[in-house]
């Protein structure tokens, strides 16, 4: 689409004051190109729409079922990740200003400031995609736009068995996981499927239980029929008006939770987590950034000290708090899977290690480590059966 007629089309409507509908694109696209056809003018209304009121180029990316990123490089690269790792596609936006201009607009649709002034903004979109973008000088080479997309629906535990995502021999292992009402956290880098797979295990959660997601953004899509979501509020431009995860967790402790779920725990919010999950506060359950499983105290530690909590305090509070971490890895090709679990136990010198219980190799067998047994007295102890 040339970039005149854009121009055109956005003066005719901004000296009329018009909405930009489909009728209203098309009237001033002809008024503009007299000599398109129908088909024409409905293709290029179209593109006008989601240019001014859309996502412009990446309209077509955000609504592909498979699509989970997509990130703007500047004007001329835009790259995707549909499963597979990412890939550079054939978008290109027309100029550096089309590309600011688009940034501002989805920034703005949330209530927040993207300029000269603030030239880093995030905001989740009312399709429940979370947007980062940064404005140049910060990024020289142009606007960056980092767009992470919701799931749709959340995967059965049969279809991520069928996608590689979880070797056979786990399946029955995580589902006697979330009978037990363990507390367990699931793990690993960005992009790895943590989200993905902690729906999939609170959909497996007994239909008795009212569960309640607390969220920086809303991308549990958990299958279950007594779902309560609170998700927390970045302040205005004022700076007034902010509500934190930390600020969520007290609140949903007062809503009578039988599951106390932590979308991700990454600030003080943890303190509160697990005070709660020391309260008889079963079951509850998150995601953690963490390279190794291993890492995965020190994380919590680093996290918990940073509230104010001495070290002490803290291995005390984990130990009795969480028992099991799934850790999840991402091959250099873009495949996710279930790599291995872990049981939290306190060690001789008083601090939490997290213990190998069940390594899976890349091809899915299942070996078992030390923790093994203790991992299954603990999914035997509430239901009767051993996995």
């Amino acid at each position: 689409m040339e970039k005149h007629l854009s121009e055109a089309v956005r003066d005719h409507l901004a000296t009329t004051g018009a909405e930009p509908t489909t009728g209203r694109l098309a009237a001033a696209i002809r008024a503009e190109q007299r000599l398109l056809g129908d088909s024409e003018v409905l293709e290029l209304s179209a593109a006008l729409r989601a240019e001014f009121t859309g996502a412009g180029p990446l309209e077509l990316l955000l609504h592909d079922p498979d699509v989970t990123d997509v990130l703007v490089n500047g004007p001329a690269e835009v790259w995707v990740d549909a499963g597979h790792g990412l890939v550079r596609t054939a978008i290109r936006f027309p100029d550096e200003q089309t590309l600011r201009r688009l940034a501002q607009r989805l920034i703005a649709t949330a209530g927040r400031r993207l300029d000269d002034a603030a030239p880093y903004a995030d905001a989740r979109l009312s399709g429940g995609a979370r947007l980062h973008a940064v404005l140049p000088p910060i990024a020289p080479n142009g606007t960056c736009l980092s767009l992470r997309l919701p799931r749709r629906r959340a995967f059965t535990l049969a279809e991520l068995v069928d996608k590689g995502a979880i070797p056979p021999a786990a399946a029955e292992i995580l589902a006697a996981l979330v009978r037990s009402r363990a507390a367990f956290l699931i793990t690993g880098g960005t992009g790895t499927g943590k989200t993905t797979l902690l729906s999939t295990l609170l959909g497996l959660a007994s239909p008795a239980e009212r569960l309640l997601l607390v969220e920086d953004s809303a991308e549990l899509r958990p299958d279950h029929p007594h779902v309560v979501r609170l998700e927390a509020r970045p302040p205005n431009v004022e700076g007034a008006g902010g509500v934190t995860l930390d600020d969520l967790v007290r609140q949903a402790l007062r809503m009578r939770p039988d599951r106390l779920v932590v979308g991700e725990v990454r600030g003080r919010e943890v303190t509160t987590m697990l005070n709660a999950l020391n309260t008889g506060h079963e079951g509850g359950c998150g995601t953690l950034h963490a390279n190794r499983a291993a890492d995965v105290p020190a994380r919590l530690e680093a996290l918990a000290c940073a509230a104010g909590l001495t070290r002490e305090a803290v291995h005390s509070q984990l130990a009795a708090a969480l028992d099991v971490i799934v850790h999840l890895t991402r091959t250099p090709e873009g495949h996710r899977r279930v790599a291995e679990i872990r049981l939290l136990r306190r060690a001789p010198d008083g601090l939490v290690e997290a213990l190998p219980a069940i390594t899976f190799t890349p091809t899915g067998d299942l070996v078992t480590a030390p923790g093994a047994e203790a991992l299954a007295t603990r999914l035997s102890t509430r239901d009767g059966d051993t996995p």
